[in-house]
């Protein structure tokens, strides 16, 4: 059965954002800034279009990629302890600086914090760590920013709280985090890039998931696996036919909203966003 969409989203304004670091392999263009706001101004509109609320963290100077609200914390809710995050810690220190922003805004609106001992390793939130729609498990990606050891520190915590985790290992750097090559569609399809995956996770995906789509290594570079689904909308970068013909099958929309600045980081619409009720 699927859960109920979640209501809310935060996001924070690209304010501050600029490229200044290499930290993955789409690094390297200067920024039109203009264009950036223009384009979180467009997805902000998608989102609210779509019903969703939203909520707003301020932006702190120097801090380049703030925007991209899913990395810093990982966000829950469980039926003993309410609404909880794990705060993330990330691999690059100019972006470790963001988490104690965000976990400050959580713990003022009354999310119970679950810190984790992740001295030497490292954790990247909702950029590793994917829900599975109807909250039966949680998908863990690996290898390039989260670590293995600071996803099993991760997973021991939510077996405490009945809570499944499947990890899985990346192997392609341009998939550096686990929501640029997996896409859960609904309970039962998902959308990957298989070549982003060793073969013992595509066997566990295989296991986990009754349709799998896959998409072409041009697809994935583009972003076609960092969606956000919502309402019955599936809201992408870019459209190819193969995408359409996908989400045709799967009775979801296509909403097309360009996010060309934010690529030149890495990242897209489903980076931009965090899901917190």
């Amino acid at each position: 059965m699927m859960k109920p969409m979640p209501k809310t989203v935060l996001m924070c304004p690209p304010t501050f954002f600029d490229v200044r670091e290499a930290k993955n392999p789409y690094m390297g263009s200067p920024i039109d800034h203009a264009k950036a706001q223009q384009q979180w101004n467009h997805l902000r509109q998608a989102l609210e279009d779509s019903g969703l609320k939203l909520e707003i963290i301020d932006p702190v100077e120097g801090l380049d990629d703030m925007v991209f609200t899913a990395n810093q914390m990982f966000v829950g809710h469980h039926d003993q302890i309410g609404k909880f995050i794990v705060p993330s810690r990330m691999r690059y220190p100019s972006r470790q600086k963001e988490v104690a922003f965000f976990t400050a805004w959580f713990r003022q609106h009354g999310y119970k914090i679950i810190e984790l001992d992740l001295e030497g390793e490292y954790l990247e939130g909702h950029g590793d760590l994917i829900w599975h729609p109807d909250d039966s498990r949680i998908w863990a990606g690996y290898g390039f920013r989260s670590t293995r050891r600071g996803v099993e520190a991760f997973t021991a915590a939510m077996r405490d709280l009945g809570i499944l985790v499947v990890p899985l290992e990346l192997v392609d750097d341009h998939c550096y985090h686990l929501d640029t090559c997996f896409c859960p569609l609904n309970t039962e399809a998902v959308l990957i890039y298989p070549g982003a995956f060793s073969p013992e996770s595509i066997e566990k995906l295989r296991i986990g998931w009754k349709r799998i789509y896959e998409l072409s290594r041009d697809e994935a570079r583009q972003f076609l696996g960092n969606g956000i689904v919502v309402n019955g909308l599936f809201i992408t970068p870019h459209l190819t036919p193969h995408l359409a013909e996908i989400l045709t099958r799967e009775n979801l929309v296509p909403v097309v909203v360009e996010t060309s600045e934010f690529e030149k980081s890495g990242g897209s619409v489903f980076c931009m966003k965090a899901f917190i009720e």
